[in-house]
């Protein structure tokens, strides 16, 4: 047994329960299943049969509803990886109802929701925590230790590009429940922010091709801004389906004095005519290493690697995207 400050007397192991059954949840349960201070207890989902499933691998309780998760006396945290649309829903159950929870981003669709329950959060004394692993992997820790050596930045671009053929019709590509491409896909944006502060004013271009109803075939959200504390230009490009052709992922920094250069797995800082290579490191365990920072955190008191309050703050760039997408306008952060 432990104790911190914020959130008082903790009982280990701590129990847990898992709201989602897809690759995301699946990861999380093996991380929380290896963990010691952890023991998985229900989990719930939107398909019966493969809720049960994944109940059976972890010897865990199927439950029915999430609302009747949330509500369970012998669980002490939950886990929120489902539908992008419903996590502000859940999170705001189990915060109320006095569970620790964990929820993969976005916390909410919505802003003004968002808002309300990392306030609900501070208010019932329990743990919010936004999962942002980007910020624990190679290639943002690696940007991190060399962007010094860049100078003054002048210009930043981020660019995720996946094809994908045939385009299942499922959430992922679905309007509604996936959100607006820059929110649904909040760590892209989460980067910048975390590496150079608050971003001003923002304009955005997002569009849609194919597909029936809520559903579509291919998706591309492109946007620019300029940072608060520095005169330097971000551009960011995120989409994906089957009106794509090549993938890419490329992450560029430019300043007065050398640029850094990511593509895919590799990376390179260029300064006066030279490229050096960087070593980015490997992208598995991120799940786990997450897992063990939050449970250090919550049960020890030592520091978190994001605080609500930052991911919140990037939603408030994501919500000003879509407004500057909608209205074809440049949107002042500082307006919302």
């Amino acid at each position: 047994m432990s104790k911190i400050a914020t959130y008082g007397e903790i009982n280990l192991p701590i129990r847990v329960g898992i709201v989602g059954t897809g690759f995301a949840a699946k990861i999380r349960a093996q991380s929380f299943d290896a963990e010691s201070r952890t023991q998985l207890v229900a989990v719930s989902g939107r398909n019966p049969e493969r809720t049960a499933e994944f109940a059976h691998s972890f010897n865990i309780v199927a439950v029915a509803d999430w609302q009747k998760l949330v509500q369970m006396p012998d669980i002490d945290l939950v886990l929120v990886a489902t539908i992008n649309a419903h996590h502000g829903a859940i999170v705001r159950a189990a915060i109320a109802a006095g569970k620790h929870t964990i929820v993969e981003y976005p916390l909410s669709l919505d802003l003004g929701e968002a808002r309300e329950i990392v306030a609900l959060a501070e208010a019932k004394k329990v743990l919010l925590h936004v999962e942002h692993i980007e910020l624990l992997g190679g290639l943002h820790q690696t940007m991190r230790e060399w962007l010094d050596r860049v100078g003054e930045v002048y210009y930043a671009r981020y660019s995720t590009i996946v094809p994908q053929r045939p385009v299942p019709e499922k959430w992922t590509f679905h309007r509604s429940e996936f959100g607006f491409p820059l929110t649904a896909a909040l760590s892209r944006l989460h980067r910048f922010t975390d590496l150079f502060g608050s971003i001003e004013s923002i304009s955005c271009n997002n569009q849609y091709w194919g597909g029936v109803g809520d559903y579509y075939k291919t998706c591309l959200c492109t946007a620019q801004f300029r940072f608060k504390n520095n005169s330097a230009i971000g551009e960011i490009a995120y989409g994906k389906g089957e009106g794509l052709w090549q993938g890419s992922r490329k992450f560029e920094v430019h300043g007065d004095k050398g640029a850094l250069i990511f593509d895919g797995d590799e990376g390179v800082f260029i300064q006066d005519g030279t490229s050096t290579p960087l070593d980015l490191g490997a992208r598995k365990g991120l799940f786990a290493k997450d897992l063990e920072i939050v449970l250090d955190y919550l049960i020890d008191g030592k520091p978190n690697y994001v605080t609500p309050a930052a991911s919140l703050a990037t939603l408030r760039v994501a919500d000003a995207a879509r407004i500057a997408a909608e209205t074809r306008r440049t949107v002042v952060i500082d307006s919302l």
